[in-house]
């Protein structure tokens, strides 16, 4: 069952933008298919190391019914489950990429320790690396 699209009332556009966007994995949901383009759920999962799945099935629901992600179902055995960003999700991702810039620089200026994610040689299949924590 999908979560009906917010409406408002907002206090100004802020408001609605962070609407759409709040919690954690939202964000991060923009960047992976925006960095990767089309992935299924288990790429997805991995490309966001510490996401459970229930949280993750969540937020793309939301972010489905909000027109941010498309969810394209290949009726086969078994079954094939694809998400990525629709028109309105690429100009969210566009206009968070400044927010974006700004937390990069603070990483650096803090010296914060940054998440690698795995690398994948294709598919849902094995990786080439596993997830550490590194240096920006």
């Amino acid at each position: 069952m999908s979560t009906p699209a917010r409406r408002g009332p907002y206090v100004c556009g802020i408001d609605a933008a962070m609407d759409v966007v709040s919690g954690k994995w939202k964000s991060l949901i923009l960047w992976e298919l925006d960095q990767h383009g089309t992935r299924r759920f288990a790429e997805l999962r991995r490309g966001l190391p510490g996401v459970s799945e229930k949280m993750l099935i969540q937020h793309l629901r939301e972010m489905e019914a909000d027109g941010l992600v498309h969810r394209e179902v290949y009726r086969e055995v078994p079954p094939k489950v694809e998400y990525s960003l629709t028109e309105h999700g690429v100009s969210l991702n566009a206009a968070l990429a400044p927010l974006g810039e700004w937390g990069t620089e603070r990483i650096r200026r803090i010296g914060a320790e940054k998440v690698v994610p795995r690398t994948w040689t294709g598919g849902d299949r094995q990786p080439t690396g596993t997830p550490r924590i590194g240096p920006p």
